[in-house]
Order: C-alpha cells, then sequence, then structure tokens
C-alpha cells in the first residue's frame, strides 16, 4: 500500500511540475512581479501538499524586502518549503539551469545562478544579489554550501552575506527541519546528502512516514560594522538555537 500511494503522489506531483512549467511559459509574461511571487508562493504550497509534507512556520517571516534570509540545507525539499512559507529569490549552482524541468521551474522562480567554481563568477552574483536588495527583494541562500542530515550544522561561509553588507541590508535566520508528524521526533527521511540520489531521497519522502517541514524564522539583524566572515558565525549561532528548537 505504502509502494502504491508512493507512485500516485509521484505522479501527481510531476503533473503538478509540469503544470508549474506551463504557467511559467504561459502566463508569467503577462503577470507582475506580485503576481508571480503568489503563483510560486501557492504552487509550493500545493507540491508540498501532494507529496504528503505539512508545513510548520513558527516566528515571522518579513512583510516586505530587502532582507536576505540565511537558512541551513538539508534537503532538495528545501527550496520548496522556503518558497511555501515566503516567497523568496534563491541563489543555486548553474547546474541546476540545465536541469529538465526543474531548472524551467528554478528559473521562472527567479533563481539567481552561481558557477561555484568561479571566483570571478561570487563577485558576479554577490553584485546581482545585492542589487536585488537594493530594489527591495527578498533573496535567499544556504550558507553551508551544501546538503548536512540535520542533525549537525556545518561552518557557514561568508561570501554571499557580503550582498546583505554592500547593500547594508538586513538578514534573517531561518532554521530548517524535518520531523516525523505522529513522534515529533527528527526525520532523516527527506535528507539529500552524500549517495543519496535525487529520486531516492524522494521516494523515500512519499512513501515513509508522514514528514512536516518546519520552518523558524529568527529576528532580522543588520550588519552594524560586522564584516562578512563575523556576522555569518553570528548567523550560525542563531540559525543553530533556532533549529534545535524545533525538536527539542
Amino acid at each position: 500500500m505504502n509502494s502504491l500511494r508512493a507512485v500516485w503522489r509521484l505522479g501527481r506531483a510531476l503533473v503538478h511540475a509540469l503544470g508549474g512549467a506551463a504557467t511559467i511559459m504561459a502566463r508569467f509574461p503577462r503577470c507582475n512581479a506580485a503576481q508571480r511571487e503568489a503563483m510560486v508562493q501557492a504552487w509550493a504550497l500545493k507540491l508540498l501538499a501532494l507529496l504528503g509534507v505539512r508545513l510548520e512556520l513558527h516566528g515571522r517571516p518579513c512583510a516586505t524586502g530587502p532582507m536576505l534570509l540565511v537558512a541551513n540545507h538539508i534537503s532538495w525539499l528545501d527550496i520548496v518549503v522556503m518558497h511555501a512559507a515566503r516567497y523568496c529569490r534563491f541563489v543555486s549552482k548553474a547546474d541546476v539551469m540545465r536541469w529538465p524541468l526543474i531548472g524551467t521551474l528554478a528559473t521562472g522562480g527567479g533563481t539567481i545562478y552561481i558557477e561555484r567554481t568561479s571566483r570571478r563568477d561570487a563577485l558576479r552574483v554577490v553584485h546581482h544579489m545585492a542589487e536585488s536588495l537594493q530594489r527591495g527583494e527578498v533573496v535567499a541562500v544556504f550558507p553551508e554550501g551544501t546538503t548536512s542530515d540535520g542533525v549537525d550544522l556545518l561552518p557557514f561561509h561568508g561570501n554571499l552575506i557580503q550582498a546583505a553588507v554592500v547593500a547594508n541590508a538586513p538578514a534573517q535566520p531561518v532554521a530548517l527541519s524535518f520531523i516525523d508528524t505522529r513522534t515529533r521526533a527528527l526525520s532523516l527521511t527527506p535528507c539529500y546528502v552524500g549517495d543519496d540520489s535525487f529520486m531516492l531521497s524522494m521516494w523515500r519522502t512519499v512513501a515513509g512516514p508522514p514528514v512536516t517541514a518546519v520552518v523558524r524564522y529568527g529576528e532580522p539583524q543588520r550588519p552594524q560594522g560586522r564584516n562578512r566572515r563575523v556576522w555569518a558565525a553570528d548567523l550560525r549561532l542563531e540559525v543553530d538555537r533556532l533549529r534545535r528548537a524545533a525538536y527539542a
């Protein structure tokens, strides 16, 4: 029964993804920014429902930008979860742009792409992010640079935090956790680390016990003279505090 349910969920999710791509191509060109953002958020909320993932929010997401959201990174689901909670522009590796279907969805969602192996491109992206923040947009980064299992928190890299320093924009710490809906214990089901493949992680998510995605928003911080490294370390401490509260 679990396998049949999982196949049903995956099929509906695929149809929903194809519908999202069609919306991006057919409707987005005629919509303003606010309308596109609302559609992205609604699409993400429905995708979570189709996958059987509940969403639980704590704290207050920013009502308007500029804001740099700084979050830990566990799964491919993180982006969907954060979009469902509050629309934002993500910074993602450039490879994603070339992925079938997913690249279309990511680009339509306003993703800023970065070639992670290129220092010159990192400077370009920081400049692009700073311009977005100066326009009053909400931008999100995963400063760990890769996914972790959610048990431990990796060091935060300060490179992309520089955008908020340049724009003198606030940064809001965001803690992501996945918990078993029934027991409230930490769940490793959606993890996407090590030898995990995208399909394996997705299959575990739809076939396993019900999962709740918990998003905890901290209080926004201003640079207050801190350089990117010091600020990144301070943001990591706050994300870690918020993260531990999810399954305390």
